[in-house]
């Protein structure tokens, strides 16, 4: 099931959403998505259900909003990399972004007036649904809770400079998701999945998640032996070919009425649009 956070009536809601009939069922109990993920709530018939309301009626919001932790993943798709001619990692290179960098569908990316290189980085993110460490290959799926989608927007200048990702990566409004969280069973094989982004109508971004480095469920086995995986923990899984740094011939970053719109398969569409802070 497709499952969304929103506003209506000045009332924050977590709801079961039905692109078919373009409506969303509110669930009166579990009252949050944090605790649908924590009892691990993927169908229906496990939840109390109150209003339905219309799509156009709601104010989507994004997901998750205060995540345990936001992990990310460079280098992750062998088209990125060839695109930078940067080497293939033998293990997953990651990096951490705050929870104050999350804004949800239709609201505006802030670019800093200092910032000059502004990129967008289309990404599926995984969310986990429960705790643990050192988790087997084999064991991996069992863990994730579903799947939405991640803008791992990036200040190249400020993250060039420093040599390292975090500062570039973590301002406010530099991870927008949503625009729902698709359950892990619905999804199906997340490894297949087709990931585009526009820019203005421009498509830049056109790749599969089959062209991921480290396929999902790796991800998901190599970050636990790091670290403990935790409920509403949001991995983002790297970005694939097309980003605005590397165009030919020559660089395509953002600017301040841009808007973005990325698609993942069986997830739905993101868009942002970009305005100066």
């Amino acid at each position: 099931m497709k499952i969304a956070r929103f506003k209506h009536n000045n009332k924050q809601h977590v709801g079961i959403v039905n692109e078919k009939t373009g409506t969303v069922t509110v669930i009166t109990k579990p009252a949050t998505i944090e605790q649908l993920i924590r009892q691990n709530t993927k169908t229906l018939d496990a939840v109390e259900k109150g209003a339905v309301l219309k799509l156009d009626q709601v104010q989507l919001q994004a997901p998750i909003a205060h995540p345990t932790k936001i992990i990310c993943l460079g280098l992750n798709y062998y088209d990125h990399a060839k695109e930078q001619n940067a080497q293939i990692p033998d293990e997953p290179i990651i990096f951490l972004k705050p929870h104050t960098a999350i804004t949800g569908p239709n609201q505006p990316v802030l670019k800093p007036k200092f910032v000059k290189q502004l990129d967008y980085e289309a990404e599926l993110a995984i969310i986990i649904g429960k705790k643990a460490k050192n988790i087997a290959l084999t064991e991996a799926k069992h863990h994730i809770f579903g799947y939405t989608v991640l803008n791992d927007v990036s200040a190249r200048d400020v993250q060039f400079k420093d040599k390292q990702w975090t500062r570039g990566k973590s301002f406010d409004t530099f991870a927008p998701t949503g625009p729902y969280v698709t359950t892990a069973d619905q999804i199906g094989n997340p490894n297949n999945l087709r990931i585009r982004t526009w820019v203005n109508r421009e498509l830049r971004q056109d790749s599969s998640t089959k062209n991921m480095v480290f396929n999902v469920y790796q991800v998901v086995h190599h970050l636990s032996r790091v670290m403990t995986l935790e409920p509403t923990d949001i991995i983002a899984t790297g970005t694939p070919a097309g980003v605005g740094f590397a165009m030919k011939p020559e660089p395509k970053f953002l600017k301040s009425g841009d808007m973005v719109k990325v698609e993942i398969e069986g997830i739905g569409t993101l868009e942002n649009h970009v305005i100066e802070a």
